[in-house]
Formats: structure tokens, sequence, C-alpha cells
């Protein structure tokens, strides 16, 4: 799993070679609150990918989320930490959704999440009515607020993905419940006579997926300062190409989460390097498409091989 850090570093050798403010305290802060939200839903998305399924439906359902938590709290002026918490409570609906439709009417989650994906948008613009919420609370938008180390800013949403990451690490590593996520992306059939409930695992994995949007969805509104329902256009793409970029298998059962959050800031220490190189955006899209590309390549054969 070498791969993915060393991937890393050469694109941070290579930017800093182009330009001198890419290695500087303000600009690596900047690439890791530009990154936290990707990160956070990359988390559900490993999780997914790990038991050999896909969630398209993750960057609207994450913007859903955040319209019901800042709608709530300022039209109805409801408590913001209640607000967040409804807003939690709708995205690991939409999780329990999908895993409901994934492991009792054994639907392909592509198909399943590709249907709450459109559903997610539609009840987003209806219920937003396409507009912007604005003037929130300070609750809302607190891990949005930076501290200083070193003279330079961090963001607490930053630590609070940070943290998330370590959470995750350890409960797929050193508990049987992370272990049981490895064994049905191995082989379902093999981990059901080995007694392993699969539905439940995967229902699980599915509805923890689903907090976790609901979590992307808290930085997200924190860190632009208002509820977007235009949000979630391409974070569903940009959180598989970190999964993917992270050395998680596509085919399940083999990857750790803590590549995802390695794939996240190597998307965007390219797109940052490449707008400090004064690079187009379309040339940045077309280049993480090509990165995609060749991790998965890279997956196929390294599949290959061990056989």
């Amino acid at each position: 799993m070498l791969g993915p850090w060393l991937a890393l570093l050469a694109a941070c050798a290579f930017f800093a070679t182009q330009s001198d403010r890419f290695l500087s305290g303000e600009n690596l802060s900047l690439i890791l609150q530009q990154v936290m939200v990707v990160g956070v839903i990359a988390i559900g998305q490993t999780l997914i990918i790990l038991t050999a399924g896909i969630d398209l439906s993750c960057g609207m359902v994450m913007a859903l989320g955040g319209i019901v938590m800042t709608k709530f709290a300022m039209d109805y002026g409801m408590n913001p930490y209640l607000a967040m918490l409804c807003g939690i409570a709708v995205t690991a609906a939409f999780g329990l959704l999908n895993g409901i439709l994934v492991t009792r009417i054994k639907l392909p989650s592509f198909i399943v999440t590709l249907g709450t994906m459109n559903i997610a948008f539609a009840i987003t613009q209806i219920y937003s009515g396409a507009q912007t919420v604005q003037d929130l609370p300070d609750a809302l938008t607190a891990l949005g607020n930076t501290f200083s180390i070193g003279g330079t800013a961090v963001a607490w949403g930053t630590v609070a993905m940070v943290l998330l990451y370590v959470l995750a690490w350890h409960l797929l590593r050193d508990t049987a419940s992370g272990r049981h996520v490895y064994a049905v992306g191995n082989h379902p059939e093999a981990a059901r006579l080995s007694g392993i409930s699969v539905e439940r695992v995967l229902l699980g994995v599915y509805v923890l997926a689903g907090v976790l949007y609901g979590i992307a969805a808290m930085l997200s509104v924190a860190r632009t300062g208002v509820g977007d329902p235009q949000a979630g256009q391409t974070e569903n793409l940009d959180a598989i190409t970190a999964v993917v970029l992270g050395g998680t298998s596509l085919f399940g059962g083999r990857g750790i989460v803590l590549g995802s959050l390695v794939g996240a800031i190597i998307v965007g220490v390219f797109r940052n390097g490449l707008t400090l190189m004064g690079v187009a955006s379309v040339y940045q899209v077309l280049i993480t498409g090509i990165l995609v590309i060749l991790a998965v390549a890279a997956d196929q054969l390294s599949r290959k091989g061990a056989r």
C-alpha cells in the first residue's frame, strides 16, 4: 500500500518545483480544507466499496443533509445542534433505504444509488426552492473556524476529518465488525457459511455511510457558510476517485481506509498545484480522470498477478 504515499510525495515534489507558494503552511492548510468534505464522504464510500458495492448518491445525499440542517435552523428556529442531528438523520435514512434495496430486494448497488442520487437531488431542489440558505447561526459554521499552529491557520473541520479517519481505521482493523466488512467483500457466501450475517453487515455499512455523509454536510455548511442546494454535484465521483487512488479495490475485500485520505489529498494536491501553475480547470478534471483509470488498471493487474 506504499503506492498512494509515493504518488503523493511525487506530486508534492513536482509542484514544489513549479511554485514557491506550494509548500507554504498556508497553502498546505488550504489543501486540507478543500478536501475535508470529500475526505469524509470517502470514508463512507470506502466502507461500501470494501463490500464490493458503490454509492453514486453520496454527493446529493450530502447536499440534502446540508439543506435540511440550514433550513430547519433558519426557517423553523430550531436549535442549531438539533438541526444538525436532523440533517444527519435524513442522510442516515437514505443510507438505510440504499441498504434495504441492496440487501432485501437484491438490486445492484449501482442502480440503487443512481436512483437515490436523483431522488435526493430532486428533494433538495424542491425543498430549498433552489435558493441558497444564508445568515446561518454561528454553531452551524463553527467547524469552519480556524486555530493557529506555528502561525498557520488550521480549520477545526480538518481536525474532525483526521479524527474520523483514525476512528474508522481502528474499527476496521481492530474490531470484529471491521473484519466482517472485509470478509463480506472478499466472498459473501464464505462469510455467510462462517456465521456472518451478510445482510446485517451490508445494511450497517450503508447506514453508517449515510451518517458520514451527514457529517460531511456539516463540514460543507461550515466551510461555505451557506446551505447550498447546488452542492454535491461532483462529490460522488471525487470520493470514488479518492478511494480508488488510495488503493481500495473496486472488487471488494481489500484496502485501507487511511489510503482514501491519501487519495483525497492527492486529488487536492493536483488541483491546487495546477491552479498555482495557471492551468485551466478543465485540464484538472482531465488529469483526475486519467489518475482514476491508472489506479483501476493497477488494481486489475495486481489481482491478475495474485492469481
